[in-house]
């Protein structure tokens, strides 16, 4: 019977064939697991067996598991534990996001990166954001139309206690590995276009693509960050 300790061990052995494919360094991805509707006991497994960032969709649950993992976590783990909001976030819930998370990947208005802006508290770190994009026009799914893209990049950059890192997409599944790749490939093109647009006081740094079942080609077309959630945990 597979532990968790051992499911994050064949991830990452994912990660590293798919970046000597791809002719990349494996240190430059970054492996996000995805927590959401698991109870804290498993992301304590997770963090025992290694690894360190931790990705909820749904903020309350989140909330809630950041403040048990962090009563049940021992003194001497090593490094500190990152946690990322990868879901909507509603004007209803910036301020538990601001207060309570590291990253948010799923910042799509300006009005959203405002309040959490005006709310993250003072003695904090700054937040740092990606900008989810809708890159494949999906009808249901969430995120800034690329061709907007750039000019939200401009005005989230220029806020306060927000740090903006890059970018996140999620698309449809494709047909076949190369159909993923040129998907993913459209994110990586918008990515080094506002890079290069220039008018960012820091250059982007994070494209956060890929999940469970499309990781590799994610990877090939340029992620920096996967979210992987089934391969980790199981299903849900």
């Amino acid at each position: 019977m597979t532990t968790i300790v051992d499911n994050l061990q064949a991830v990452h052995a994912r990660i590293v064939a798919a970046c000597a494919t791809a002719g990349r360094d494996p240190a430059s991805v970054h492996l996000l697991a995805v927590s959401k509707t698991f109870g804290h006991e498993m992301v304590l497994q997770a963090i025992h067996g290694g690894q360190r960032m931790f990705g909820e969709n749904y903020i309350q649950e989140g909330v809630e598991k950041i403040r048990r993992v962090r009563g049940g976590l021992a003194p001497n783990v090593p490094g500190p534990v990152q946690w990322h909001c990868i879901g909507p976030v509603q004007s209803n819930k910036t301020r538990l996001v601001a207060e309570n998370f590291d990253w948010v990947q799923s910042v799509d208005r300006l009005k959203i990166a405002q309040r959490l802006s005006e709310q993250r508290p003072q003695g904090m770190a700054p937040l740092q954001v990606c900008l989810q994009v809708n890159i494949d026009g999906g009808a249901t799914k969430a995120g800034v139309a690329p061709e907007e893209a750039l000019a939200l990049a401009m005005e989230v950059a220029r806020l306060p206690r927000l740090q903006l890192r890059g970018l996140m997409s999620i698309p449809e599944p494709a047909i076949d590995f190369v159909a993923c790749c040129a998907l993913h490939q459209r994110a990586k093109v918008l990515f080094d276009h506002i890079n290069e647009a220039g008018g960012l006081a820091q250059a982007m740094d994070t494209l956060s693509m890929g999940m469970t079942a499309d990781l590799e080609a994610a990877i090939h077309a340029g992620s920096t960050m996967v979210r992987v959630g089934t391969a980790i945990f199981g299903s849900r």
